[in-house]
């Protein structure tokens, strides 16, 4: 994408008048081309972004529903052009530019055997794309052993060694896990009995999860792209959907992304991103993750903030959300807009009620603003979901089976008769 091209003026200044600087986008017809005004952003479509150091604060969180003119949505067809302005938006500020997907994903088999006594079937598989195919990951695939057709199907990336692969010496970074695919079918055999396949991953195989990731995995191949490594873990999620896509295993209608943590915000941007994904599980996804961002971190009611993520893991995002860490006032987007932006698919966060990274108000406060658009979309907004078990940071075995039932409910027709809208009090 081109949303980097610094607007500059020749000559002597326009006799205009100034800018309307309270609004955080305008048209460019409204911004006088001046030598002393540089620092602004001209996006693909004629939208102006304006550097942080120019945005007003505003303690509100913006409108998903006003395009950047301050025209209200009304029609679909206005969403659509609405949701391109706010995924540029979100890669300007705070995500980066993606490569455009490859085109020539294609898989290796390595491995392929029996697991849980025959219950399911495990095999490796190399992907491979592209320049020159050179680039790709290894991928784990579980797949029920009964059932006709295709499974619905759960791309899981993992902190964990993926499995079939032998485990770093010592471990890499947050790999808490065995890589033996027999111990790791034990822990996807609820999902495997109700007749869901899994595809699972170590995450760091798409970008290393420290301040050396430009150095790593696709980013070589890439040098003229501005992304960070959270938004490489989200394309490397996409390359998974590229490869699903064409197995005859696999129901391409009910594809399920579920991470958790840090990998949960890999996923609430992967489904905004990539409209393939069915349904959206993030669990936990801490700062910058599904919270408000105005309203959780320090000063702000507790839980891990945007200012927290600055301070441990700016390499996530671009250099310029680091600007934001003190100031999160003047972000010009919510974390709202990722769900926003999955809909009408269902959307569902998974929260421990004693985790305290993330401050279930400011989770409260995501969901809801986010419902309106479902409701617009004219899907049920039954399908923007939350859901909390007992225990902290972690993805248990409860957090995997309340989102395999909402799953059935919204994908299936399957219903449990559960509901998936209470937050702790």
């Amino acid at each position: 994408m081109t949303a980097g091209a610094v607007l500059a003026g020749g000559g002597s200044p326009q006799p205009a008048p100034e800018p309307d600087m309270t609004k955080v986008l305008v048209p460019v017809s409204a911004l006088p081309l001046r030598p002393e005004m540089p620092d602004v952003m001209l996006g693909e479509s004629g939208m102006i972004l304006l550097l942080p150091t120019n945005l007003p604060g505003r303690p509100e969180m913006p409108d998903v529903m006003t395009m950047s003119d301050g025209t209200k949505v009304t029609t679909p067809a206005q969403w659509r052009l609405r949701r391109e302005e706010m995924k540029q938006i979100l890669e300007f500020y705070e995500l980066g530019h993606a490569p455009p997907p490859p085109g020539n994903v294609s898989g290796q088999e390595l491995q392929s055997r029996d697991v849980l006594a025959g219950a399911a079937q495990f095999r490796l598989v190399h992907l491979k794309f592209g320049p020159g195919e050179k680039l790709g990951f290894d991928v784990a695939i579980f797949t029920p052993a009964k059932g006709n057709g295709r499974f619905p199907t759960i791309i899981n990336p993992s902190f964990n060694a993926t499995p079939g692969v032998a485990a770093a010496n010592p471990p890499a970074r947050g790999a808490s896990g065995p890589a033996d695919p027999e111990t790791a079918a034990r822990g996807f055999s609820n999902a495997l009995a109700r007749g869901y396949a899994i595809m699972t991953y170590r995450y760091t195989q798409c970008g290393a999860d420290d301040a050396t990731f430009r150095q790593s995995a696709f980013f070589p191949a890439y040098p003229e792209y501005d992304w960070g490594v959270l938004t490489a873990w989200a394309w490397g999620l996409s390359r998974c959907v590229d490869y699903v896509e064409a197995q005859p295993w696999a129901d391409t209608n009910r594809l399920i992304a579920l991470g958790h943590s840090r990998l949960g915000r890999l996923v609430l941007v992967a489904t905004a991103l990539d409209e393939r994904i069915s349904l959206g599980a993030p669990a936990a996804s801490c700062g910058a993750g599904a919270g408000a961002y105005r309203f959780c971190g320090t000063g702000r009611g507790g839980g891990e903030g945007v200012d927290d993520m600055m301070r441990k893991f700016p390499w996530y995002f671009v250099p310029r959300f680091t600007e934001f860490g003190s100031q999160v006032q003047k972000l010009p987007f919510e974390a709202y807009w990722y769900i926003a932006l999955a809909a009408p698919r269902p959307w569902i966060d998974a929260e421990g009620t004693t985790d305290t990274l993330n401050l279930a108000s400011a989770i409260r406060k995501s969901v809801l603003a986010a419902r309106p658009v479902y409701d617009f979309l004219g899907a049920s907004t039954n399908r923007v979901a939350v859901n909390y078990e007992a225990h902290g940071h972690a993805l248990a075995p409860a957090d995997w089976n309340a989102v395999l039932d909402f799953a059935d409910q919204q994908l299936r027709g399957i219903d449990h008769q559960r509901k998936f809208d209470q937050f702790p009090p």
